[in-house]
């Protein structure tokens, strides 16, 4: 093998490389949307969270457990807030309302200016005398020893930017508990899917709550959720629309400028 042959082969081994990487990039999701044509997203089923693929459960730090008081021949039962029955959720199994009430909104606007100007000037009118004739004089016949350097430089930049943002999200989803924590505090998760037309919006949400929080509705809100991960999103033919094409967003993650 010659070696004008080796430049090119490698030329060609590292775009088939670029190509097969490219290309199994958006297999996966092609081969799930060709088998959606002609029909609306598909909804999961509906199975035990604890054995879903990726499930950890939470350790978190807890207290120095207390013993339980026993009161003999009382109608007051230790840690309830009613003679009769609490309907909220406290044990595993159990289903609450969330309530989500997100009103985000931020402005920020920053403006730079940055400017600079360099001068330089060299000259060497005398240099162990290789200046005259038989030195620089005959390599550079038309310098001038006294500048023969003259460097200048302007640099200026002016970046200006805004940020205008304003989320607003008003939803309900309805948790169940997947794990009670020795303190008490209950471990919660929830998802919500909903299909119209062919677009699918789902929304998930897990996080720590404290009994006390939970209303007589057996509802809580979202603020008052710790660790609190919320998301909203969808997929379908709209949200396939907004996405941009898989050659581009391979271009803008391999593009080094």
């Amino acid at each position: 093998m010659t070696a004008r042959r080796m430049p090119a082969l490698r030329h060609a081994a590292r775009f088939a490389l670029l190509a097969a990487v490219a290309a199994g990039l958006p297999a996966c999701n092609a081969v799930s949307r060709v088998a959606d044509i002609g029909s609306g997203p598909q909804l999961t089923q509906i199975q035990d969270p604890q054995a879903a693929a990726g499930y950890q459960p939470i350790s978190l730090p807890m207290p120095t457990p207390l013993p339980a008081e026993r009161n003999p021949n009382s109608l007051w039962r230790t840690g309830a807030k009613a003679f009769f029955k609490d309907q909220r959720a406290a044990k595993v199994g159990d289903i609450l309302t969330v309530n989500i009430q997100i009103d985000d909104q931020a402005r920020l606007n920053n403006q730079s200016t940055r400017g600079r100007d360099n001068s330089e000037s060299l000259g060497i009118p005398g240099m162990f005398g290789l200046e005259g004739p038989g030195g620089l004089g005959t390599l550079l016949p038309d310098a001038n020893p006294a500048s023969l350097i003259d460097m200048s430089s302007t640099t200026a930049n002016t970046g200006r930017g805004a940020i205008n943002r304003q989320e607003q999200i008003e939803l309900k989803v309805a948790a169940l508990v997947t794990q009670t924590l020795p303190n008490g505090n209950m471990v919660i998760q929830g998802r919500q899917e909903v299909r119209v037309n062919y677009e699918r919006r789902d929304l998930v949400i897990t996080g720590v709550i404290r009994p006390e929080d939970i209303t007589a509705q057996n509802t809580i809100s979202y603020e008052k959720i710790a660790e609190a991960r919320i998301s909203y999103g969808g997929r379908g033919h709209i949200s396939d629309v907004q996405q941009p094409r898989y050659g581009q967003q391979l271009f803008d993650i391999i593009a080094p400028f």
